[in-house]
């Protein structure tokens, strides 16, 4: 099935991943560097790009800004939870996976996609239901980071727990009721659970959690946006693994 996706960011790195871009459709006038790449890229990947005016961009992207760029692409292809050990165990890696319990925001899990491939976070394991799915607008959300990230969906994420911990990872729930991050010792290899925007993680997932961690507050506020609170504890595990600085 093919869909459609926008923005120079988002289709070149779809045509970096493993996605097919079938064509690229480019408004007429539309030029500089950036636009220069992309149709190099494409040349390159044997990606055929044509020229269309603005109203017809218009016509095909009615979600949001195309930035004058539009592609047809075949759909995200979801990896399975074996695929995202294997990753890890090729890399010669002790697996770290992000599961995303009811992430409903494209652009909440765009971010949290974004930042958990800059860390090289192995996989993201995401339940079939109230979450959102690997949309364009997930897509565009991460800068294309999607494109180079496993994502699985699962049935049921509390039996995928269950099956992590029999491979043997230690799963990290980030919940308010736990123990601040700052003075905990984070267990490796590592399935780190972030819940939904403003519900947090659900109660039989929270139960199947080997540790609690939250992030201490100080001001009036008492929660996070989910992909800030991501980001802290995923770059948490990460400097608890004292993974040398990449170059």
């Amino acid at each position: 099935m093919q869909e459609k996706l926008a923005g120079v960011n988002s289709i070149m790195e779809a045509m970096r991943g493993n996605r097919r871009v079938h064509k690229i459709f480019i408004q007429e006038g539309r030029g500089g560097k950036r636009i220069e790449n992309l149709i190099k890229l494409a040349h390159k990947k044997g990606v055929f790009c044509q020229q269309v005016d603005k109203q017809r961009l218009d016509g095909m992207y009615t979600t949001a800004n195309h930035q004058g760029v539009v592609a047809l692409v075949d759909g995200y292809q979801y990896s399975s939870p074996e695929e995202i050990l294997e990753q890890a165990a090729l890399k010669g890696e002790p697996p770290f996976v992000l599961i995303l319990d009811g992430i409903e925001d494209p652009q909440n899990m765009g971010a949290i996609i974004r930042t958990a491939e800059c860390a090289g976070v192995h996989g993201v394991i995401i339940p079939q239901h109230n979450t959102v799915e690997m949309t364009a607008a997930v897509v565009r959300a991460s800068a294309g980071a999607v494109e180079h990230m496993m994502v699985t969906r699962v049935t049921n994420l509390v039996n995928c727990i269950k099956d992590l911990k029999k491979q043997g990872l230690w799963v990290v729930g980030a919940d308010l009721d736990g123990d601040s991050y700052c003075h905990a010792s984070i267990p490796s290899p590592t399935a780190l659970v972030v819940g939904g925007e403003g519900k947090g993680i659900r109660k039989l997932v929270r139960e199947n959690c080997d540790m609690l961690v939250s992030i201490p507050m100080s001001g009036e506020i008492t929660s996070l946006n989910a992909s800030v609170a991501a980001g802290i504890i995923i770059y948490e595990v990460i400097r608890q693994r004292g993974r040398p600085e990449m170059p």
